[in-house]
């Protein structure tokens, strides 16, 4: 099953986010407004956004407060802070990541390993998850790794072909 098939609602609350997105590359990361890795994280995926959506590329913010609870906010209220924060990308609903409460965007996710031979529970806020345009998981990023590094820039950029 294709990453597109599985229902989340955007976090304005219309349905099928991932769907709309159908046969295009995908980075899903999961956010926090109150992160301290949000001052550098949320511009560099703006940019990154902003720089390859031509090309096809979409980013997805996942707002999740499991971790400091750092997103602690409703809907509206992440919203403003994207708003503030200048961030046009799309978002999800708040969802959970890890435990029994895990959405199953992160069932499917969660297996790929990355570079540092990490798999299962996401660490932190801001875990990148690269999707192919046939909505596979391809490529599994760090938190603390910066969305303009040149090895996700090029596993990016693969994807685009």
């Amino acid at each position: 099953m294709a990453l597109f098939d599985i229902p989340i609602a955007g976090l304005d609350g219309t349905p099928d986010l991932l769907a709309r997105h159908r046969g295009t590359p995908l980075l899903v990361v999961n956010v926090a407004s109150g992160c301290a890795l949000a001052a550098g994280q949320y511009p560099a995926l703006e940019a990154l956004a902003h720089e390859h959506r031509a090309d096809g590329l979409v980013v997805v913010g996942v707002p999740c407060n499991q971790f400091g609870a750092q997103e602690p906010g409703s809907a509206e209220e992440i919203a403003a802070q994207c708003s503030v924060r200048r961030i046009t990308f799309p978002h999800t609903e708040k969802t959970e990541v890890n435990g029994a409460g895990r959405h199953p965007l992160y069932t499917a996710l969660t297996p790929l390993t990355d570079a540092e031979g990490h798999n299962g529970d996401v660490r932190w806020n801001f875990e990148k998850f690269l999707v192919s345009a046939a909505g596979h998981p391809v490529g599994r990023f760090a938190p603390t790794i910066d969305p303009q590094a040149p090895g996700l820039l090029k596993a990016v950029r693969d994807q685009l072909r």
